[in-house]
């Protein structure tokens, strides 16, 4: 018949040395659990607390620490009353950067031994590590009392608990500034503060250092991801931001562990309102809705005025909107708000413009110059330096012939805009329009049909854009294109076209060039 082999766990040590330590270690793992469930308390009392803690020596050799962790334990449960076997198991946390088990371990040792020095050292330390001085204080006081003399770091931790608790005095009467003073030399002492930084947070975000607010808790979630006012801060210094998009993400990532969070779910509310409205707006202009977009983006600024960020990407797009309406006093008193909010390059770009818009070429010069002023940075400087150059021209070409006014469009047409001006304004000027005013209409058309053809032409556009000669080798003559024949190849049978349906006739001009 079958025989069956009884090993016992001396002669199962005894094995081992034949075998790879990892299926040593899983042999134990399942003994132990077996044993645990089914077998007798006398076959469990064959594994012995050494055994388990030389186990987990071995495995913390090869860092395998979570099998290490579950040796030590296997060592606690067989001998509850050994404060080694925690002071052990508080090494291997330590090295785990696990500071709240660390903790608890070195708890249990002391509860055993509640004078030994080692112990009391060990925890001081990892209490200052959390930001917990007050308490580490507590220890280093007990051992020097133990000891009959002073510890070397009791200045240093007496001097980090009374800072700690001045900045939390500072925190609690929301005086910002002086918390966040204190902070500061406290933290860098610490290695896992998590509340410290949480405070240090908050300061910040109440000073407006919303980078800060990002910085402080971007390391609080590293060390635990579900610390849900974190996110909340996190979720409104975005929102202060302008970056909406991340605050809606942090604030749901709060919700999903308290869905009843009052901060992250005001939070989240009071950005999706402002992104709907602004959203609108962007659509609105994108059709060329341009006053329902202004209307759109006004109700997303007036939800919360005090939002700069917002305000600051937003007034930029509404001066844009009423200068496409042809509302240039307007869109220069926005632009004026926009540079009051903050007088920076960019806002400073947005009047210029706004002014270049309005042909007023004098104001516009004056203000990309103190753009020019103000720059800070090298690509700042050559930024401005282009932008005075640009009003200079168009300041010099407004007191001689500019094209674009002309043609009735922006400095800034696309091709589409260029061809719609010149249509609407040939058609305008066209001499069978204009039987009762042929000389002025002449001379108009002709201008017209000369903004065209530089304005459509990307190299001759750029020349003019620059203030260079446009026409060369002209021999000092003004360029005069054959006007009728220019239109009459674009737009001839359109307007013929029009003017059968509108009944009209009667004689035809043509110009005399030459």
């Amino acid at each position: 018949g079958q025989h069956t082999t009884h090993v016992s766990a001396t002669d199962t040590m005894g094995a081992f040395t034949l075998l790879p330590r990892g299926i040593i270690l899983s042999i134990i793992l399942t003994a132990s659990v077996a044993s645990g469930q089914n077998a007798p308390k006398a076959k469990e009392k064959e594994m012995t607390p050494g055994k388990y803690r030389s186990l987990a020596e071995a495995s913390l050799s090869e860092r395998k620490y979570d099998e290490a962790e579950k040796f030590y334990n296997m060592a606690i449960r067989l001998e509850p009353d050994n404060a080694g076997n925690f002071y052990k198991l508080f090494k291997l946390h330590r090295r785990m950067r696990k500071l709240e088990d660390a903790l608890v371990d070195l708890g249990r040792a002391l509860i055993l031994q509640p004078d030994d020095i080692q112990y009391k050292r060990a925890r001081s330390k990892i209490l200052l590590s959390l930001g917990r001085c007050d308490q580490a204080l507590i220890d280093v006081q007990d051992v020097g009392r133990i000891q009959k003399q002073d510890e070397p770091e009791l200045e240093d931790i007496s001097r980090c608990a009374f800072e700690v608790e001045q900045a939390t005095n500072a925190f609690m009467r929301e005086d910002w500034t002086e918390a966040a003073q204190y902070l500061d030399t406290v933290i860098p002492r610490t290695e896992k503060a998590v509340d410290l930084m949480y405070m240090r947070a908050k300061s910040a975000l109440g000073m407006k250092d919303y980078y800060g607010a990002v910085s402080d808790t971007g390391r609080i979630l590293k060390m635990d991801g579900s610390h849900i006012d974190a996110f909340q801060v996190r979720g409104e210094a975005y929102t202060r931001l302008a970056e909406h998009e991340m605050a809606v993400k942090h604030f749901r990532e709060g919700l999903k562990f308290d869905p009843e969070h009052k901060g992250c779910k005001a939070g989240h509310k009071f950005v999706k309102k402002i992104m709907k409205y602004d959203k609108k707006g962007n659509d609105a202009n994108d059709s060329k809705q341009y006053k329902e977009a202004i209307n759109f983006w006004w109700q997303a600024i007036n939800h919360d005025a005090t939002h700069i960020y917002f305000v600051k990407d937003t007034l930029p797009k509404i001066v844009k909107a009423h200068s496409k309406l042809g509302e240039h006093t307007k869109a220069i008193e926005e632009a004026n708000k926009l540079v009051k909010v903050e007088e920076s390059v960019t806002a400073l770009y947005v009047l210029g413009d706004a002014e270049t818009e309005a042909d007023k070429f004098d104001e516009a010069l004056r203000t990309f110059r103190r753009a020019l002023e103000i720059a800070a940075s090298e690509e700042d400087k050559q930024s401005a330096q282009r932008k005075v150059k640009e009003a200079e021209v168009a300041l010099k070409q407004s007191k001689e012939k500019n094209y674009y006014k002309i043609l009735g469009i922006p400095r800034n047409a696309d091709k589409k805009q260029v061809k719609k001006g010149y249509k609407d304004m040939a058609m305008k000027w066209h001499p069978d329009k204009n039987p009762d005013n042929a000389e002025e209409a002449e001379k108009k058309f002709t201008e017209v049909a000369e903004a065209y053809e530089v304005l459509s032409d990307p190299e001759l556009r750029g020349k003019y854009d620059r203030g260079e000669e446009v026409f060369e080798n002209q021999g000092g003559q003004q360029r005069r294109p054959n006007a009728q024949h220019f239109f009459h190849q674009n737009f001839g049978q359109q307007f013929h076209q029009r003017r059968q349906h509108q009944g009209g006739g009667g004689q035809r001009f043509h110009f005399r060039h030459g």
